[in-house]
């Protein structure tokens, strides 16, 4: 259960320019083919969850109201790591203490859905049973120690791409708290993820669509509710993978935008999305807030305060079906001003611009 979950939750938070209508549940075979075939290396100490920490989770759901994104807790000091999972294959001394530590956090985590006195469905040990048998395919990956793998890597002179999942307004720290994850979603995550330094990012790359979305409950300054932000999540199928479920939208927020390239120190933009905006008349870009009666160019902490209000900038919009267009030059001249006028604001560079969903539909510049 543990592996399937793993696979499904790797499928949804897999970023790519492909547009997924739906995603299709995979088998045990399927996954290990993937994860295995190539040889993919796996850090000894990834943290598991095991199908305990689901079920923690829904009875914890059932006993709270808030909207805020499920905290992983069971990482603080809690978890079984990956290289604890395999010692159950090796030798007997490391398996009884494997053993000993599973059965701890089994018992301790019945008592904790016990705990809220939720009725839930499930029977555990057909869940353990499957738990068990996924774990034995573990056995195939290659186990590293991931920080001295990228070091000499990094030696070699090879260049090493670490990929964020999600936005950096879910940041715990630096997000619209507390409508946050449960980490640091921002550039500064692959050095405490991955264990290597500062001063070894050399380029942060900032992708961000041409207009905004926001999944879920929490802020959003420029959110639409009229038919304009029906129309932006239809043509960009703004629904969520697994349940379906439409994504708000709204013009783009600069005042946002600049706060995450900030954080993150953004060296070049990649914008995607941008085909969505084609058909508009008009196209407004959120440039600062009216806020307590100020007009401010910046993100106050507190961004949930109703009395924030976002101050428009508006463009001419196009028509043109620029899906099939692969150089920029060639794009309509009110999206090249859209572009030049984000790129001034932000003073950043913006190299990639997506116009549809397939990977061929992309424009270096």
């Amino acid at each position: 259960e543990w592996y399937k979950k793993y696979g499904e939750i790797k499928a949804d938070t897999k970023v790519s320019s492909v547009r997924k209508t739906k995603t299709k549940k995979k088998s045990l075979k399927q996954i290990k083919e993937v994860l295995v075939t190539p040889p993919m290396p796996k850090d000894k100490r990834t943290k598991e969850y095991k199908e305990w920490h689901k079920k923690y989770g829904e009875a914890k759901e059932k006993t709270e109201t808030s909207s805020s994104t499920k905290k992983k807790e069971s990482k603080a000091k809690k978890s079984i790591k990956l290289k604890d999972l395999v010692s159950l294959f090796t030798t007997k001394v490391e398996s009884e203490n494997w053993i000993e530590k599973y059965s701890e956090l089994k018992s301790k985590h019945k008592r904790l859905i016990d705990f809220f006195n939720v009725s839930l469905e499930y029977n555990f040990e057909e869940l353990e049973k499957e738990f068990f048998e996924s774990i034995k395919n573990l056995k195939s990956l290659n186990f590293i120690d991931s920080e001295e793998y990228i070091y000499q890597e990094q030696n070699k002179g090879s260049s090493i791409l670490a990929e964020g999942a999600q936005g950096s307004l879910l940041d715990i720290d630096f997000g619209t708290y507390p409508f946050v994850t449960s980490s640091n979603t921002t550039a500064a995550g692959a050095c405490t993820g991955l264990g290597v330094s500062p001063n070894s990012i050399k380029e942060v790359f900032g992708i961000f669509k041409a207009y905004t979305t926001r999944v879920g409950s929490g802020p959003f300054p420029t959110e639409l509710f009229n038919s304009n932000g029906k129309r932006m999540g239809k043509a960009g199928n703004e629904f969520g993978a697994t349940t379906g479920r439409p994504r708000r939208c709204g013009w783009l927020d600069l005042v946002a935008l600049k706060y995450s390239c900030k954080i993150n120190g953004v060296t070049k933009l990649m914008m995607m999305k941008s085909d969505v905006l084609s058909g508009f008349k008009s196209i407004k870009v959120c440039t600062s807030y009216e806020y307590k009666g100020k007009k401010i160019k910046y993100m106050p902490y507190d961004i949930n305060d109703n009395s924030l209000k976002p101050i428009y900038d508006e463009f001419e919009g196009w028509n043109d079906d620029i899906t099939k267009i692969n150089n920029f030059d060639k794009l309509p001249i009110n999206l090249k001003k859209y572009i030049s006028y984000l790129e001034k604001e932000l003073n950043i560079p913006i190299t990639i611009i997506s116009v549809g969903p397939d990977r061929l539909q992309t424009i270096i510049v």
